[in-house]
């Protein structure tokens, strides 16, 4: 995984964030760390990195200390310019499987 357009790590994490629904967290500040690795399924230091790459690029949010609590940034995602990396990372949803972020 040389580049970001090949980031499928970066893509769960992006997304789930992205999907986030309330009754996923145990905080109404968002969610920590731990509990985003329990959803996607990955290392928690794997997170945490991918984590700090939406965070520079202003797509994430984070409040407090110990815990950090994320936040998925919808105002700053829609201000990314359209020819930027991540933001097509997180809008190709040829592969995504919705039913896993919403119930009907």
């Amino acid at each position: 995984m040389d580049t970001v357009s090949e980031d499928i790590n970066l893509k769960m994490v992006g997304l789930e964030l992205m999907f986030l629904t309330p009754e996923k967290c145990s905080n109404t500040e968002g969610i920590t760390a731990i509990e985003l690795a329990k959803l996607v399924n990955l290392p928690v230091d794997i997170v945490k990195k991918k984590l700090n790459i939406l965070k520079d690029k202003n797509i994430a949010r984070v409040k407090g200390m110990n815990p950090k609590y994320w936040k998925f940034d919808e105002y700053n995602f829609q201000r990314l310019n359209d020819d930027d990396e991540i933001f097509h990372l997180l809008c190709n949803f040829e592969d995504v499987n919705f039913d896993k972020y919403f119930t009907y």
